[in-house]
């Protein structure tokens, strides 16, 4: 298993945070509260980890070894910079 995790500063964490969950919950197997949220792609096409504070968002993305990191890593920031498209959205991903 492949992982890599991106702490994004905003004070809007947790509307990104229900925001993605809930624009994927129709296709995928999704859990969130406001402040911590799963989304599982299924058939080792990876999952999310979400966590909201006060002023930031933690998204850890995981995935099989042999799937496409820096291709998860790319749908879920395009994702979440759609919906905080107000602010500068900075993804800056590490290993692990």
């Amino acid at each position: 298993m492949k992982s890599s995790t991106a702490y994004v500063q905003t004070a809007n964490a947790s509307r990104y945070l229900q925001q993605l969950c809930k624009h994927w919950s129709h296709r995928f197997t999704v859990d969130f509260t406001p402040e911590e949220g799963s989304i599982d792609f299924g058939d080792g096409e990876g999952t999310v980890e979400l966590a909201a504070s006060r002023t930031q968002l933690r998204v850890q993305v995981s995935i099989e070894d042999s799937g496409d990191l820096p291709g998860l890593e790319r749908v879920v920031a395009e994702h979440l910079a759609r919906f905080g498209f107000r602010e500068e959205l900075i993804f800056d991903w590490q290993p692990g």
